[in-house]
């Protein structure tokens, strides 16, 4: 259900299982994403008309008031639900710079699935660009992210984002924040990939565990700001009115308790992350799984842009390393791409540099050619790694700019000081999403996105480095007043939490113990199973072969592990955290593989073997809209269900 939209044509459009072709579609009344009003007006428009008439009326928790409402305090009717103003979705530097800002305005509920630090921020080790030096410029900076992006960048997106950015960062500082500075007192600035300029702002090579500790600590500050730890989102509460979805909250799953926890409120963000673990290699912690990604699409909101991922090219390689790791780690570990930056160089285990060859740009050409380079190296020579040497630099000056990366590799043996770093591609950042506007609005009334889990047209088809967290930071911020505006005319209604079906934990009482245990192996066997399909046909090098191929595996894995829940008691409201992820990472798998098949030609990080060259008429963003909740796979339907007797006259 992948689309190219532009003005007034539709190439490859599919909509419940069938696919139109030609310059118009009845109901659809597209516009240039690109241009005014929105880059997403117009598919948002085109939603409301498809859908008026294919559901029902639902339950309303959330009315809108002609008079301004007050915020409500934190409210639990009881353990199982709660009510905010706000309900976070994700504690990155995303969810977290918004709920300090919102917090000021009502109270908050920050979600996250793991501990709070544990999410993508906290392992960005690069920084933050901004323009910041006298010798750069905004103009620089927009150039600099529209050629990484292979010009499928939404030029308006790119311009508020680089023009926002140095304020952010002196926000970030304001709060707290550290980064180093040079000799000269001043902010010391790297440079990375696809920089014409140093522009990055950076914490050593901890950037991103730096920011999360200045928002982390503040957070836990705010009277109004609640934390729930080792909550799982499972997914979004929704109503629909005929021509408009409304979120009224999310329903999640306590880890620690086995218990369902329902959350309603007035606004609701989605800041959840990235989707790296549908790939077997990723440098994305565990909680990557892509659960904000598909909840937004069973919701009904659009996705965009999901066949661009971004594989970063430098992953340390464990087995070049003189010390092996005794067990296998749950994520790659990143070598930063300043490590280039600063002159790092790249070779074959021949010690050839190779990196001219490709690109004169050489070791500073952006990711996704660097990436490219390294896996034709790879496949040329059958070798699994190559190296990156920064050895020729000053001793000290390596181990003030990468500190991280020294012990990490001095653990096993090698002294990046002395010896090249063995490295190798892994996924890295998806640059779709859910699609936004802005002010991370999306078309679901209530639900607004920032971070990776969005795509708002800043990073095109392949992301600039450092960009993702300027990106988080910029629309964090610009989605605080119409969501603080939107909580003001809103009013929750109590009696409404519980129209919608609660869903019900697996445990051995329901299913046995038997049961259990075989559920359980089996997720483990097929998500290891997608991992190695997405990796073998839907990595770096694509081809329309190797993505039918894909399509074809996934569904039939899919289906076998369904199949085997539902035959064996499992229903369509049963919840457990692995099955759960397992559903969100075969939603995400399918939503790039179909994004992909739907793009002939090769453009930034989507690169295809039968369609080599970028072609100027396909320079449109992928557009997926939601699919039939009828005729979907468990993955792609929501567990909620609001019967037709539980309508609440609003």
């Amino acid at each position: 259900m992948a689309a190219h939209v532009s003005a007034g044509n539709i190439h490859n459009f599919y909509l419940a299982g069938q696919v139109y072709r030609g310059q118009a579609y009845p109901n659809f009344g597209f516009t240039n994403p690109f241009k005014e009003p929105s880059w997403s007006s117009g598919v948002f428009k085109a939603l409301k008309a498809d859908r008026c008439g294919c559901y029902s009326r639902g339950v309303s928790a959330i009315t809108e008031s002609s008079k301004p409402c007050t915020s409500i305090r934190a409210v639990s009717v009881s353990s199982s639900t709660k009510y905010y103003d706000f309900t976070v979705i994700g504690s990155g530097v995303a969810g977290l710079r918004y709920a300090l800002e919102v917090a000021k305005q009502g109270t908050v509920a920050v979600i996250t699935k793991d501990e709070p630090h544990e999410s993508n921020t906290n392992y960005a080790q690069g920084g933050v660009s901004a323009v910041l030096c006298p010798l750069d410029s905004v103009e620089s900076h927009m150039q600099d992210t529209m050629v990484a992006g292979a010009h499928l960048c939404d030029e308006e997106t790119v311009r508020v984002v680089c023009t926002e950015g140095p304020e952010r960062i002196r926000e970030l500082i304001a709060m707290g924040a550290s980064f180093d500075h040079g000799e000269d007192g001043n902010l010391h600035l790297a440079r990375e990939g696809g920089h014409s300029h140093r522009r990055i702002v950076h914490a050593a090579d901890m950037t991103g565990r730096e920011i999360e500790r200045a928002l982390l600590e503040a957070v836990l500050n705010d009277p109004n700001i609640s934390v729930f730890k080792h909550h799982f989102a499972i997914d979004l509460l929704t109503s629909q009115d005929c021509l408009n979805t409304v979120c009224h909250g999310v329903d999640t799953l306590n880890i620690k308790t086995n218990e369902v926890v329902r959350f309603i409120s007035k606004v609701t963000l989605l800041a959840s992350g990235g989707a790296g673990h549908i790939y077997p290699s990723t440098t994305n912690p565990l909680v990557a799984t892509g659960d904000g990604m598909a909840m937004a699409h069973r919701a009904q909101a659009v996705i965009s842009n999901m066949e661009f991922v971004q594989f970063h090219p430098t992953a340390l390689a464990d087995e070049g390393l003189p010390i092996k790791p005794q067990t296998a780690r749950e994520n790659a570990f990143l070598i930063t791409e300043a490590v280039r930056g600063d002159g790092g160089i790249l070779y074959n285990l021949g010690m050839e540099r190779f990196m001219p060859v490709y690109d004169e740009r050489a070791e500073l050409a952006p990711r996704d050619v660097v990436a490219r380079s390294i896996d034709d190296q790879l496949k040329k020579r059958n070798e699994k790694y190559v190296l990156l040497d920064i050895s020729h630099k000053a001793r000290d000056k390596i181990l003030a700019h990468f500190p991280n990366i020294a012990s990490e590799c001095l653990k096993h043996g090698l002294d990046i000081t002395r010896q090249p770093i063995p490295v190798v591609p892994a996924a890295h950042y998806m640059c779709g999403g859910v699609r936004a506007g802005l002010q991370g609005e999306t078309n679901v009334l209530g639900l607004f996105v920032a971070g990776e889990v969005a795509c708002t047209g800043l990073h095109g088809a392949n992301r600039l480095a450092s960009n993702s967290l300027l990106e988080a930071l910029v629309f964090a911020r610009r989605a605080v007043q119409p969501s603080t505006e939107l909580m003001k005319r809103t009013r929750l209604d109590v009696s409404a939490s519980e129209k919608w079906t609660r869903p019900v934990v697996a445990t051995a009482r329901l299913l046995g113990d038997e049961v259990i245990s075989k559920i359980t192996a089996l997720t483990k066997e097929v998500r290891r199973e997608l991992q190695e399909v997405m990796w073998k046909y839907v990595g770096i090098v694509r081809s329309t072969i190797r993505l039918t191929t894909a399509e074809r595996k996934i569904a039939e894995l899919e289906a076998k592990w369904e199949t085997f829940l539902f035959e064996h008691g499992w229903e369509q409201t049963v919840v457990a955290l692995e099955a759960c992820e397992m559903r969100n990472l075969f939603c995400c798998a399918k939503l790039v593989v179909s994004s992909a098949l739907a793009r002939h030609e090769s453009r930034g990080l989507h690169y295809m073997t039968d369609f080599p060259f970028v072609e100027e008429s396909k320079r449109i963003p992928t557009i997926i809209l939601p699919s039939s909740p009828t005729t979907a796979s468990w993955s792609s339907r929501r567990l909620q269900n609001i019967s037709s007797s539980s309508l609440i006259d609003c």
